[in-house]
């Protein structure tokens, strides 16, 4: 568990104590049924800090909803300590619920790619260890093919292999209520977090201008 998170996320949990403490993480394979559901499509992804990946998804047009949490473990509801110890299985991830007339699974695979380091291994940028390994978490057949045809293309700008995996959804937990919406919510903690992680000047080096940013 990276330190720095561990203050920002310890700080900002106590501003909302009272919210996160009657907050119970709860899994889910599918976004809660809402007007218009019927037209929305579901992606999980993992890529390291889950406050990054939110933040990368929420303001794609088209996508109604980002929320972060826990996938790829064994251990139902875990929390954010329980999947820092690395003995849950789980990564961090977020959950991406989009509608498929506004943009597609493949345009959510393009966003995903630009912000992650897709070759190195247990962990992305500064944040180390398996709870912080990237993953595309594939719903159906569809997904599958799509996201590792995208990773074919993505191992063709790299001479490294690509280490990010392409694995069968799992339950998805809903992580505490303090992360959500992190870096909207309390600005100065997560932008001094992306600072010193230097997560936008690797993502630059991977990507060139095409890497995606802070938004």
């Amino acid at each position: 568990m990276n330190p720095v998170r561990s203050i920002s996320a310890a700080l900002a949990g106590a501003a909302l104590v009272m919210g996160a403490a009657a907050f119970v993480p709860h899994a889910s394979s599918a976004p809660i049924p809402a007007r218009g559901a019927a037209a929305r499509d579901t992606a999980v992804f993992a890529g390291g800090c889950f406050w990054s990946m939110e933040k990368a998804f929420e303001h794609v047009p088209g996508v109604v909803s980002a929320v972060s949490g826990y996938a790829g473990g064994s251990v139902a509801n875990p929390s954010y300590e329980q999947v820092g110890s690395g003995r849950t299985g789980h990564a961090e991830s977020v959950q991406v619920v989009f509608d498929p007339a506004r943009t597609s699974y493949d345009k959510l695979l393009d966003v995903y790619w630009h912000n992650i380091d897709p070759i190195s291994a247990n962990g992305q940028i500064c944040d180390h260890g398996p709870e912080y390994r990237s993953i595309v978490f594939f719903r159906n057949a569809g997904q599958r093919r799509a996201a590792e045809a995208s990773k074919a293309v993505v191992q063709r700008h790299f001479t490294r292999p690509v280490t990010t995996e392409i694995d069968a959804a799992t339950p998805f937990y809903a992580a505490e209520e303090y992360h959500q919406d992190f870096a909207e919510r309390n600005p100065d903690h997560y932008n001094a977090y992306r600072r010193g992680c230097g997560r936008d000047a690797r993502l630059h080096e991977l990507w060139g201008d095409a890497a995606g940013g802070s938004h």
